[in-house]
Parts: C-alpha cells; sequence; structure tokens
C-alpha cells in the first residue's frame, strides 16, 4: 500500500521542488497530493477523514503563508491525526518557529535550504528523530540555554520522535519515575515488541523490517507507547522497560 503525504504549497514551483524532496527520501511507494490553499487541504483531508489510519494521509508538509489563511490553522486542526506533520516555509523567526512547535508541529524545515539538505532531515524521520533545519535546530539550542533571552517560554516538538519536550527543553532520563506508569498494561502486543526493540537501540526503519511493517506504523506505535507510559523519549521509555524485564 502506497504511503500518503499531502504537500500544502501555493507556490507551484516550491510544490514540485518538496515533491521531489520526499520521494529522493523514502524508498516507499508514495501517493503525493498536492494543495496550494487550506480550502484544498481541507477537502483532501476530508476525503480520507472516514478511512482507517493507515489509509489516510501518514506524512503532511505545511507551508505556512497561505493565500486564504495561515498554515497553523491546519496545524491545530489535525493536531490529533496520527500523521507526521512537517512546517516549511522561508520563515526562521521565533514568531513563526514557536507557534508553530505549540500547534503539533513535529518537523520544522526551511524551503531556503539546499536539496540534500532537507532530503537528509527528513530522513531523521525513519532515525526516530524530529526533521529541523540545521538553523532551527541552533535557534531552538540557544533559545533552551540558561540565560537565553526572549518570552516565548519553553516549548517542545509535539511529536512522537522524543525531542524537545521537558519543561527544561530537554527530556532527561534521570527524571523518570522507576515505577511503572499504571497506563503500562494497556500496551498491546505489538507496542511491547516495539518497545523491546527500540530499548535495544534499533532505528525504526530496522524496526519496520524486522517486523514486516511499515516504518510509519511503528512511528504510530512509538507515539502511542510514550503516551500510554507518559514518557518523551527513547531513553525514559528504555528506563521503564528495563524495570519491566523487557530488555
Amino acid at each position: 500500500m502506497a504511503v500518503k503525504v499531502l504537500i500544502l504549497e501555493d507556490n507551484p514551483v516550491a510544490r514540485s521542488f518538496l515533491c521531489r524532496v520526499v520521494r529522493e527520501s523514502f524508498s516507499d511507494t508514495m501517493e503525493l497530493v498536492e494543495a496550494g490553499d487550506l480550502e484544498g487541504a481541507r477537502k483532501q483531508l476530508a476525503r480520507v477523514a472516514s478511512l482507517p489510519p493507515e489509509q489516510g494521509f501518514r506524512l503532511v508538509l505545511v507551508d505556512l503563508e497561505l493565500p486564504d489563511g495561515n498554515g497553523m490553522e491546519l496545524l491545530a486542526e489535525i493536531a490529533s491525526s496520527p500523521a507526521i506533520k512537517i512546517v516549511t516555509t522561508l520563515y526562521s523567526d521565533d514568531d513563526h518557529l514557536f507557534p508553530a512547535l505549540q500547534c503539533g508541529a513535529d518537523g520544522y524545515l526551511l524551503k531556503e535550504d539546499r536539496f540534500e539538505v532537507l532530503v537528509e532531515e527528513l530522513q531523521r524521520i525513519v532515525r526516530g528523530q524530529p526533521p529541523l533545519s540545521p538553523a532551527i535546530a541552533r535557534r531552538l539550542l540557544s533559545h533552551f540555554r540558561p540565560g537565553a533571552s526572549g518570552d516565548s517560554g519553553p516549548m517542545g516538538l509535539n511529536s512522537g520522535f522524543g525531542a524537545l519536550t521537558s519543561p527544561g527543553g530537554f527530556s532527561n532520563s534521570r527524571t523518570v519515575a522507576l515505577d511503572p506508569a499504571p497506563e503500562w498494561e494497556r500496551l498491546t502486543p505489538r507496542e511491547n515488541e516495539v518497545l523491546t526493540y527500540l530499548s535495544k537501540g534499533f532505528t525504526i526503519k530496522e524496526i519496520a523490517n524486522l517486523m514486516g511493517i511499515k516504518w510509519f506504523t511503528v512511528n504510530d506505535h512509538i507515539k502511542s507507547i510514550y503516551k500510554k507510559l507518559n514518557v518523551s523519549s527513547r531513553a525514559e521509555a528504555a528506563v521503564l522497560a528495563s524495570k519491566q524485564g523487557l530488555v
């Protein structure tokens, strides 16, 4: 089954460029759906709303400045969707970056980056890492360092990749409660299997190959595991897995 990708971009040239980036980034068979404005994107999302999650959009690229509104509106609307949501924009300032993350973006890429850089950053998804343009990563690091200026307040990536989610900016495995969360017993057998592989250091793509499933499905399992265990990183999940004797 082809992996559905929605690309929301009003500039036809940029949209074609992003399509090439996506195709180059993943070995999966991709079904790319393009939209030039919010209305078009909403129509495409409505068409798959009644389908099972695995048949809906698994990756959504969202431009921020659009003819009929702001891409953050769409991010907020699909915040609960299992799709991986990545901002693709020209804006690298705090006024765009942090609100986008707050609205549910799982990554933030600058369209001005070179083709090979965007491909490399997008491939970070397969390794269980949030895709961030180098300039954005540096801005986040600067923002969360002690004594950094700005009143935006610390914010994290709302993703299943385990990134910047702790009050101090970075997840800290030393703060994990060693007692298992009540939700532990609610992990499905598949989630337990994924957690075991994850704790042993396998990448998302390696887990997908071992289990015979798509990497997008593995990522969905990881998101569910993090939510049930109330953790935000691989390290925290590994601590709990170790306590339960899974690894």
